[in-house]
């Protein structure tokens, strides 16, 4: 099972955000095998990361997997750091992508790929909220863990 995530980069970490997404994580998961991709930009990337992480060590077979949208000097620079943190690292098919649209086909793909998405979007607008929109166009099962009103369409 892939459950991917999808928030904005300036989230503030709330506790009570922490207990909710790990219970849903546990829910969902239903003790399958579960590959965590995960972005690895921003506030948000940053708390999934951590419930990703306290979910694995309690789950030994879970995979945290940091999904680049680049192959360029910042990610080589970077990869024994990264390496402290995720499980794997993977590049996926979208090297003719112009730079300025890479993390929106990223974002994209591991839409594609996932069982499960977790979203915090509060804005009818920006990059997460495209990406929750593509989830929602395609079907794709999620739970958008902002409380608030929404409009997806």
């Amino acid at each position: 099972m892939v459950i991917t995530f999808l928030g904005h980069s300036d989230y503030i970490y709330c506790l009570e955000d922490e207990e909710q997404l790990l219970n849903l994580i546990e829910k969902v998961a239903k003790d399958n095998q579960v590959d965590f991709y995960l972005g690895g930009y921003g506030n948000f990337d940053n708390f999934a990361l951590k419930c990703a992480t306290i979910y694995k060590s309690s789950h030994p077979n879970a995979k945290l997997v940091f999904v680049t949208p680049y192959l360029n000097n910042w990610l080589d620079i970077r990869k024994e750091v990264i390496y402290k943190y995720y499980d794997l690292i993977i590049f996926p098919e979208i090297e003719n992508t112009p730079k300025k649209f890479a993390i929106l086909k990223r974002n994209e793909w591991m839409i594609n790929k996932a069982d499960y998405v977790f979203a915090y979007v509060k804005n009818s607008f920006g990059g997460a909220y495209k990406t929750l929109l593509y989830a929602y166009k395609h079907k794709k099962p999620f739970t958008n863990l902002y409380n608030g009103n929404l409009k997806l369409f």
